[in-house]
C-alpha cells in the first residue's frame, strides 16, 4: 500500500479534527491535508491558526455539513484530485434536538455521527476517489461505559429491521436519551465500517476511538447541566480517575490507527472494559457481536434504506 500523503478531516475545524490536521501537518510525507467544515468562516480561521502553528500551507477547505447528504456529495462533486486518506471525525450529540428526524428520516444524532459518512465514503469510492484508508472515530460508548453512565447498547436480535429503528429513533421514542442514543450510533457505524472493509479489500476500514477526550467539539450542544460536567467539572475531575485525556492524545489515536499498518482493516480499536482512556485493544475480545459478519451486513443493509 502506498504511503499515504493526503487527509481529508470531516469536522476538522475545531477538537480533536483540528489536533488531528495539526499533528498531521508534522509528519514527514504529508503533502495535503482537506478540512471539511460547515462553516467557511470557523474553516478559515482554523486553517489560518494551523498555517502559522505548524508553518506549513498544506490545508485546503473543503465545505461539507455531514448532516447533509446532498452537501456531502455537492463537496465530493468538487473533488478532483484523489485522496489517500480520510478521517470520519465529525460526530457528537445531534445538536438542540438530537431526536428530530432529517428529511432522509433519520435522527439528527444518527444523521452527525453516521448517515453523512456513509454518504461520504460512498460518493468518494463511486468516483475512485479514495486510495488508502477510511478511519471512523469509533467510540467506547458503542460496547458501553459505565462508569460514565453509558449502557451497553442492546440489541434483541440484529436485524435489518431493529438497525433501521436505531437510525430512524423508533427504538428509543421521541424522548431518547442522546447519552445512550448516541452509543448505539457509534456501535452501528462500527458495524458498517466491518462490513465495508470485506466489500472492499483493496481499501483499509479502521475503527478507532479517540478515547474519553476533554476539550473535545463534540458535546457542546448538550443540556446545559449535563454540558458544564462534561466540559468544566468532567474536564477536571475525569483525568484523574482515568475516565478521560487530552485532545492530543486521542488525536495521536487517529494517526496511530491510519498511518500503522499493525492496525487491520476491519477491526475496532478502543480502551480496554471498563475505560474510555489507556491502551487500546481490540474491541472484538470485548464484545464479539462487533465482529459478527451477519450483524454487520444487517447494519450495513438497514443504512442503504437511507443513504
Amino acid at each position: 500500500m502506498n504511503p499515504i500523503q493526503s487527509v481529508l478531516i470531516t469536522g476538522a475545524n475545531a477538537g480533536l479534527g483540528r489536533e488531528a490536521a495539526r499533528q498531521l501537518a508534522l509528519q514527514k510525507g504529508i503533502a495535503k491535508i482537506y478540512l471539511a467544515c460547515r462553516n467557511r468562516t470557523k474553516a478559515e480561521a482554523a486553517r489560518t491558526a494551523l498555517e502559522n502553528e505548524t508553518r506549513r500551507k498544506i490545508f485546503e477547505i473543503v465545505l461539507m455539513d455531514v448532516t447533509d447528504p446532498a452537501s456531502v456529495r455537492n463537496a465530493v462533486a468538487e473533488l478532483s484530485t484523489p485522496i489517500d486518506a480520510v478521517i470520519l471525525n465529525a460526530g457528537g450529540t445531534g445538536g438542540r434536538q438530537p431526536n428530530s428526524l432529517t428529511k432522509e428520516g433519520v435522527t439528527n444524532i444518527f444523521a452527525t455521527n453516521v448517515l453523512g459518512h456513509v454518504v461520504l465514503v460512498d460518493a468518494l469510492l463511486e468516483r475512485q476517489l479514495v486510495t488508502s484508508t477510511v478511519l471512523y472515530a469509533g467510540s467506547e460508548a458503542a460496547r458501553g461505559i459505565p462508569k460514565m453512565g453509558m449502557h451497553r447498547p442492546n440489541l434483541s436480535e440484529g436485524t435489518v429491521d431493529e438497525f433501521r429503528s436505531i437510525a430512524d429513533g423508533s427504538k428509543f421514542g421521541p424522548e431518547g436519551d442522546p447519552m445512550q442514543t448516541y452509543g448505539y450510533a457509534k456501535m452501528v457505524a462500527t458495524l458498517w465500517m466491518g462490513a465495508m472493509a470485506r466489500q472492499h479489500p483493496h481499501i483499509r476500514f479502521v475503527t478507532m476511538s479517540p478515547g474519553g477526550t476533554a476539550g473535545t467539539a463534540g458535546f457542546d450542544d448538550l443540556p446545559l447541566m449535563k454540558r458544564i460536567f462534561f466540559k468544566h467539572v468532567g474536564g477536571v475531575l475525569m483525568p484523574l480517575f482515568g475516565m478521560m485525556h487530552g485532545v492530543e492524545a486521542g488525536a495521536k489515536r487517529y494517526l496511530d490507527g491510519l498511518l500503522n499498518p499493525e492496525f487491520k482493516s476491519g477491526h475496532f480499536y478502543a480502551s480496554q472494559t471498563g475505560y474510555p482512556t489507556g491502551p487500546v485493544v481490540d474491541q472484538a475480545s470485548i464484545d464479539a457481536a462487533l465482529s459478527d459478519i451477519t450483524t454487520q451486513d444487517n447494519a450495513n443493509q438497514a443504512l442503504r434504506q437511507f443513504a
